[in-house]
């Protein structure tokens, strides 16, 4: 019997040795699976911040994007609705009638005659630019109205015509006209 108590013993042994071996391991794989674990929700908290931070920087793109769009129609928008006033004011002087474009004629003239010896206008206001001038007439030019002065050796040439008075008064009050239509 003294074999049987050795052999029990080594047994017991052995399988105390096995338990301890098997808790170890146990314990081992659960420290592992814990660690995969934190480092799991570490990742996914790591994502899911970097996922949100890349969506309020989408969110912010598209709201510029937007309001660049709204700006850009806008100004079209207002650069439309000027140039119909342009255009407005263009068919006004375009469809003047001719005393009042006589007298129109005669204040310029009279303004600055001085300046030229040379004098150009419509081929409709000739007779009247004739009457009311005693310079030189030249010729006609393409234009709604007015009149060209050109000094002695042709090297200074004054435009006093109405395309270029419009042209000059819209370019200075455009901000003006702006602000009435607007605000």
């Amino acid at each position: 019997m003294g074999l049987d108590i050795v052999t029990r013993d080594i047994q017991n042994g052995a399988q105390a040795e096995v338990s301890g071996i098997k808790a170890e391991a146990d314990a081992k794989v659960s420290e592992i699976l814990n660690e995969a674990r934190d480092g799991q929700k570490k990742m996914l908290g790591d994502s899911l911040a970097q996922t949100e931070e890349d969506l309020k920087n989408l969110r912010q793109q598209v709201i510029s994007s937007a309001n660049l769009d709204v700006k850009r129609i806008r100004l079209n928008k207002r650069k439309e609705l000027l140039e119909q006033v342009y255009n407005k004011a263009y068919e006004s002087i375009k469809s003047m009638p001719a005393s009042k474009n006589e007298k129109l004629l005669k204040v310029l003239i009279d303004e600055h005659q001085d300046e030229g010896v040379r004098i150009y206008s419509t081929k409709d206001s000739e007779p009247i630019v004739k009457k009311l001038s005693s310079l030189s007439y030249t010729g006609n030019i393409d234009t709604l109205g007015g009149i060209i002065l050109e000094n002695e050796d042709r090297t200074i040439r004054l435009d006093f015509t109405y395309d270029s008075i419009l042209k000059n008064v819209y370019e200075r009050s455009l901000k003006q006209i702006s602000d009435i239509l607007y605000g």
